[in-house]
């Protein structure tokens, strides 16, 4: 979903304003599609967050998350070397 944010969620408010965190999408809405409990969210976002594969801005009281392209480019390239 977040490869693709404009198709799979509404326009993010805050993210519009701050062009500098484009794709950015806010963890309630992840919540909400992913259809999973606010401390699930957290957690699996928290791991994804610590490997690298996505990157955290908070705005206010509003916290988004986008792909961190560059290293899942560099992931694939080694996964693409190794099989």
């Amino acid at each position: 979903m977040l490869k693709d944010p404009d198709s799979h969620f509404s326009p993010q408010a805050h993210i519009i304003a701050d062009e500098g965190f484009k794709g950015g999408v806010c963890v309630g809405d992840i919540r909400s599609k992913a259809g999973i409990s606010q401390s699930t969210t957290s957690q699996y976002l928290s791991i994804l967050l610590q490997s690298g594969l996505v990157e955290i801005k908070r705005i206010g009281q509003w916290t988004y998350y986008r792909r961190n392209e560059e290293t899942i480019k560099k992931f694939e390239k080694y996964v693409g070397t190794k099989i």
